[in-house]
């Protein structure tokens, strides 16, 4: 079977795709991609100048497609609330939302509401964006050609533990435990999404991607523990061993957005050693992110700590 590169992209003229997190990084490289294949990309994004930065760049390519900015802040929830309503205001339709902003390994932050900030953006952030804008991707979806929710996660996931005592890091902080807690929580409200809206006979399909190693600007945000100092004195080598470009590492998000062969669960990363590297594939995840107990259990407290109930 032959590598899957952008030229396995269908037309994405008609199709209105949300991205967080687009003003750089994977985020940004596949919104370039999609509007190159006609599609119209929201990208959702904190800061306005990146964003305005982002969308000139797309915009020099001439591309086919178009493209939009939508200011919204993971770290507050009243931000994603206002956002989703103002895209509502403005559209009808939403084929592809892509859950993929986020944030690596920082300083103990908290969000507006009071969550640790990795878990708080990475995951609560998106979980209520989702909840806001289910109705339209439910109106746009249909049995043949589902709408779908792509969250992005990491490899992290793989050490990854739900600590549910300690949402807020009132207890304890370590900044790779939480990056890794949130890219785990990424998994499992994947799989509830997806089990939910079958349940609900939503035309929703919810899949995931991880970009592998991929050359961007997240982690520079150090959380100057013993780790993250080994890691930013190694960070050349690394990048030069165990990294790819930003548009190699979008391309399992483009997958999973994209392909028409993709079933709700799927999750795509790069086919390379340890997944590092290379085009994208289907990949395994972990049994703790296939745990259907905590899960469940994330979802409820996720609406108690958002206050955006939906699939319930």
């Amino acid at each position: 079977m032959s590598d899957w590169t952008t030229d396995n992209i269908p037309d994405q003229a008609g199709k209105t795709i949300l991205i967080t997190g687009a003003n750089s990084g994977i985020g940004y490289e596949a919104a370039k991609v999609l509007v190159d294949k006609g599609a119209h990309v929201v990208l959702a994004c904190r800061s306005r100048s990146k964003a305005d930065a982002a969308v000139a760049q797309i915009e020099a390519g001439s591309p086919s497609g178009s493209a939009e900015i939508l200011e919204m802040d993971l770290a507050d929830l009243d931000s994603v609330k206002a956002a989703a309503e103002t895209f509502l205001a403005d559209h009808d339709r939403l084929d592809v939302l892509v859950n993929n902003a986020g944030l690596m390994a920082i300083p103990k932050k908290l969000t507006e509401q009071g969550v640790e900030m990795q878990f708080g953006v990475n995951h609560l952030g998106h979980f209520a964006l989702t909840g806001h804008l289910l109705d339209v991707l439910a109106a746009t979806g249909t049995d043949d050609q589902p709408a779908r929710v792509v969250t992005i996660s990491s490899q992290a996931h793989r050490g990854g533990k739900i600590d549910f005592g300690n949402l807020d890091a009132a207890q304890s902080y370590n900044p790779w435990r939480a990056y890794g807690q949130s890219k785990l929580a990424n998994l499992l409200f994947m799989r509830e999404l997806d089990e939910r809206c079958d349940d609900a006979d939503l035309p929703i399909m919810s899949v995931a991607a991880h970009p592998g190693g991929s050359d961007t600007n997240l982690g520079n945000e150090s959380a100057g523990d013993l780790v993250t100092r080994a890691l930013d004195l190694f960070r050349p080598l690394f990048v030069k061993l165990a990294t790819q470009s930003a548009a190699m590492g979008a391309l399992p998000t483009l997958r999973a957005a994209t392909d028409a062969d993709v079933d709700g669960g799927d999750y795509f990363g790069p086919d390379g050693f340890q997944e590092f590297k290379g085009h994208p594939k289907q990949v395994e995840m972990t049994d703790r992110a296939k745990d259907d107990a905590v899960a469940e259990r994330l979802w409820d407290v996720s609406i108690g700590l958002s206050g955006v109930d939906y699939l319930d």
